[in-house]
């Protein structure tokens, strides 16, 4: 039984944590009828109040008649502890490719990925088996991976739709290990940053430490991760400094004072709110104000910890792990800075006369766990989510486009033009993807920008491509500029087709008569 659809749907938006677009301009055309009445009380001269009554008017009534355009993204985030398993050959339902709206990023967070020394040293010089198998079936859906992170057991995956990279901008990645006294990586945090199209979103999957009684230490950990995490932007340094942060993983808080008869017997009935006000997280969130920041959807599923494995079973050994939601996805939206006479700084909702020039709405749509997976004692919890946005900007920092056929039997040409200053390097190179490329290093060669100096802006630069560093056969492609300051494609080509060339033929990789070439 599905409960979550009898649960509304929950919003935030980076206005306020509880209020839409529709109730803040509400809230604002109430502060211009009171103005109005303040007006016609205070103007002497029945001229100066006719005109100012008639502006504030004015204003109001433009208020109630203004929106402000904004764009809606999918994003489906997934959190599992696998317990060192290895990974399934169909992770299709686990993604839920075929079940819901087209989706616009997946943000996968692992916890004990197996990281023995040799499979460790073996992943680093490779991708891990998880990584692939998410690749593998993402990338035929026009998902491609835009970064990654790993520490030890820790791993998070970020794909987008292709049409997306050249606004994914500003990339960065950072760990903290909190295990054995922060020497040791098997506990803490990895975490993502970037810019979607100008709006600073960051992702931190987190294993903090086991068992009941260590709730208080699990607090100190996120705490600690959230306040030395760094990153090397000058508006975010910090994780809490970004206007849109996940905090998702097996943060393993427990259920408190119940035995295990009362937890077992309230799952079976299907009674979970019994148990929600002794959820540890819950309780700690009503004791810590760092915390209260964090949204969560209800937890209308069942605990995800413990079962036994390949089963629906919970834990039957001889531990008997009481059952607990050890397994979270929450999220912040940074909330408004007001600076009062004195320059004291304050956090609170935005002030009355303000409205957000770039909002950001989040909503959502489903909070659940699949209970269908069993080769981890944890069961993977799913959430998605709308982001209505308004796009900060619409144009790729750069413009790069093939010119005339390309075929290796001929030195072929690119153009390259940057559009809007941004720190571009001589480092930066330009990438031959083919369509349904499965990473940003998924190239199947790439060319250096021009060396010598640096481009102005609208300059129009050519590149010429050796003949050797083209595909003999043919096939879809595009270009991709990667820039090294930015960690990521600042401008993507439109498709287009490398013709079979001779040579493929000459080397018997295609039958000669391929395009006519024997005629």
């Amino acid at each position: 039984m599905d409960l979550f659809r009898f649960s509304p749907r929950l919003r935030s938006d980076s206005m306020s944590s509880s209020a839409s677009q529709g109730s803040r301009s509400k809230v604002l055309l109430r502060q211009r009828l009171s103005q109005l009445l303040t007006c016609i009380e205070d103007m002497s001269s029945d001229d100066e109040a006719s005109e100012e009554v008639s502006r504030t008017l004015d204003e109001a009534f433009q208020l109630c008649g203004s929106s402000i355009p904004t764009d809606a993204f999918r994003l489906h985030m997934m959190t599992w502890n696998v317990a060192t398993a290895e990974p399934l050959e169909d992770v299709t339902s686990l993604l839920q490719l075929d079940v819901q709206r087209p989706t616009d990023l997946y943000v996968i967070g692992l916890q004990e990925v197996n990281a023995t020394p040799v499979r460790f040293i073996s992943d680093m010089l490779m991708e891990d088996s998880w990584s692939h198998v998410f690749m593998n079936t993402l990338a035929p859906r026009g998902f491609v991976k835009v970064t990654s992170i790993r520490m030890q057991g820790l791993l998070l995956l970020v794909f987008a739709k292709q049409i997306h990279l050249p606004y994914i901008r500003n990339i960065q990645t950072t760990y903290t290990r909190t295990g054995i006294f922060g020497y040791w990586g098997n506990k803490g945090g990895v975490t993502v940053r970037f810019s979607f199209y100008g709006h600073m979103v960051c992702f931190l999957n987190c294993h903090l430490a086991a068992h009941m009684n260590y709730a208080l230490q699990r607090v100190d950990e996120i705490e600690y991760i959230l306040e030395t995490q760094e990153f090397d932007i000058a508006d975010t340094p910090h994780v809490r400094d970004h206007k849109l942060v996940f905090w998702f993983g097996d943060l393993n808080f427990r259920i408190a004072d119940h035995g295990l008869h009362f937890l077992r017997s309230s799952i079976n009935k299907e009674r979970l709110h019994l148990l929600w006000d002794k959820d540890q997280l819950t309780m700690m969130k009503k004791k810590e104000p760092f915390l209260q920041e964090f949204q969560e959807g209800p937890l209308n599923f069942k605990p995800t910890y413990k079962f036994a494995r390949n089963s629906e079973t919970y834990d039957t050994s001889g531990k008997k792990r009481k059952p607990a939601w050890t397994d979270r996805i929450l999220w912040r939206i940074k909330p408004k800075i007001q600076t009062s006479e004195d320059d004291d700084e304050k956090a609170s909702t935005s002030t009355d006369d303000e409205l957000d020039e770039y909002p950001l709405l989040v909503t959502q749509d489903k909070y659940t766990s699949d209970m269908s997976f069993g080769v981890s004692d944890h069961k993977p919890v799913i959430a998605t989510f709308s982001l209505e946005l308004r796009k900060c900007f619409d144009t790729p920092l750069v413009h790069v486009s093939p010119l005339g056929v390309w075929s290796a039997d001929q030195d072929v040409l690119l153009n390259y033009t940057i559009q809007e200053d941004f720190m571009s390097s001589t480092w930066d190179w330009i990438g031959l993807y083919k369509v349904g490329f499965k990473s940003v290093f998924d190239y199947e060669t790439f060319f250096w920008v021009r060396e010598k100096e640096l481009p102005e802006i609208n300059e129009v630069i050519q590149l010429s491509v050796d003949k050797d560093k083209v595909p003999l056969l043919c096939g879809h492609y595009v270009l991709g500029y990667y820039s090294t300051n930015m960690q990521s494609i600042v401008g993507l080509s439109a498709d287009f087709q490398i013709l079979e060339s001779k040579r493929a033929v000459m080397e018997g990789l295609v039958p000669e008569n391929i395009n006519g070439l024997n005629e």
